[in-house]
C-alpha cells in the first residue's frame, strides 16, 4: 500500500493511493468493509482504526495492516477521493522522533573527505521542520547556503528496544522519502558546528510523497536514489553503497533509545550534494527540486527566499 496523510475541505484524513487521480478514504472503505463482515460497531471502529494521525493509526495497528491492506482493495467508488480536492501532506506530519545517518554512503564519504568510521553518526531534525510534497522550502534571509540531501527515510511501526541487526527489518511500518535540507554555514563554518540546527529550520524537511508499507520494498539494500534541481540531475546513487545498512542503524539506535511507531530514520545520501561540488552550489529562490525512489514516487518542492 501507499498511505498518505491529506486534508479535504479543512479536515486532515489518512488514505491509500487508488490511481493517478484519486485516493481511497481508508476510513470509509474500511466501515463498509466492516459492515460486510456484519460488524455492528462499523464506524466506531473505522473511527478507532484510521484516526485522522497516521503515527496513531501505526501505533494502534501494532504493525498489521492486514486489515487496511483488505479494505483498500475492497473499496467501492463511494471511498474515492478526486486528487484535485485534497492537499497532500507529509506521510508522518509530526513524528516523534526524526534521526538522521550524516555520511552514510561511501561516495558521499569520500566526497566529504571523511575518514572511516566505526559506527554510525546519528543527529537529530526538529518535528516541526516537516513539509509535505509541493509545498515550498523557506530559506531564511541570513541563509546563503542551502542544500539538498535525497534520503530514504524508515518509518517505525512498533517499539523497537534492544533488537538484534537479523529482526531490525520486521519493526518496519514503511518508507518514505526525505529531502535532509541544510544550512551549510550553521553545519560547518561556524564554532562549534551546528548541524542539528542547520537540518531543522521550519520546512527543512520535506517527506513524501507516501508512505510505502514495507511488504512492497522487502529489501532496502537495494533500491536507487535521484535527486534533480531545475532538471539538471545533481545525485544518483543506490543503498547499496550505504556503510552501515538500514538493518544495522536501527539496531544500533534501539540499544540506546525506545523507537516507537512513526518514528522516522533518514538513512543517509549519496554523493551530488552542494556544497561538495567544485565550485559549491546552492539553492535560491524559485529552484525546483525534484527526488525520485522509484518504489515511493516523487518528491517535489520549489525554494521561497524570505524578505
Amino acid at each position: 500500500m501507499k498511505l498518505i496523510t491529506y486534508t479535504t475541505k479543512g479536515v486532515r484524513r489518512v488514505g491509500s493511493l487508488y490511481d493517478s487521480n484519486q485516493v481511497i478514504d481508508l476510513r470509509s472503505a474500511l466501515e463498509a468493509l466492516l459492515r460486510q463482515k456484519g460488524q455492528l460497531d462499523a464506524a466506531e471502529q473505522a473511527m478507532f482504526l484510521v484516526p485522522s494521525d497516521m503515527t496513531v493509526l501505526l501505533d494502534r495497528a501494532k504493525g498489521d495492516l492486514s486489515l487496511l491492506r483488505e479494505a483498500a482493495a475492497t473499496a467501492g467508488n463511494e471511498s474515492l477521493v478526486d486528487h484535485d480536492t485534497l492537499t497532500l501532506e507529509a506521510p508522518i506530519p509530526r513524528p516523534g522522533k526524526i534521526l538522521g545517518v550524516g555520511r552514510n554512503y561511501g561516495a558521499h564519504a569520500g566526497e566529504g573527505g571523511l575518514l572511516a568510521q566505526d559506527e554510525p553518526r546519528i543527529f537529530a531534525k526538529m518535528p516541526t521542520s516537516v513539509i509535505g510534497t509541493g509545498a515550498s522550502i523557506p530559506c531564511p534571509a541570513s541563509v546563503n547556503k542551502l542544500d539538498w540531501e535525497v534520503e530514504l527515510a524508515v518509518v517505525i511501526g512498533r517499539n523497537m528496544k534492544d533488537i538484534p541487526e537479523p529482526h531490525a527489518l520486521e519493526y518496519i511500518a514503511g518508507y518514505t522519502i526525505i529531502n535532509d535540507v541544510s544550512a551549510r554555514e550553521f553545519q560547518f563554518d561556524v564554532k562549534p558546528p551546528q548541524t542539528t540546527f542547520a537540518k531543522s529550520m521550519d520546512g527543512f524537511t520535506p517527506m513524501g510523497p507516501v508512505l510505502l508499507t514495507a511488504d512492497e520494498l522487502t529489501d532496502p539494500t537495494n533500491v536507487q536514489l535521484r535527486c534533480w534541481v531545475n532538471d539538471t540531475l545533481m545525485q544518483e546513487g543506490n543503498t547499496s553503497d550505504m556503510i552501515f545498512p538500514v538493518a544495522y542503524i536501527l539496531s544500533y539506535l534501539s540499544r540506546f533509545m525506545t523507537l516507537e511507531p512513526g518514528d522516522v530514520i533518514a538513512t543517509g545520501t549519496p554523493s551530488g550534494v552542494g556544497c561538495f561540488r567544485d565550485p559549491p552550489m546552492y539553492l535560491t529562490q524559485g529552484d525546483q527540486v525534484r527526488m525520485e525512489i522509484p518504489p515511493i514516487g516523487v518528491l517535489a518542492n520549489d525554494v521561497r527566499r524570505s524578505a
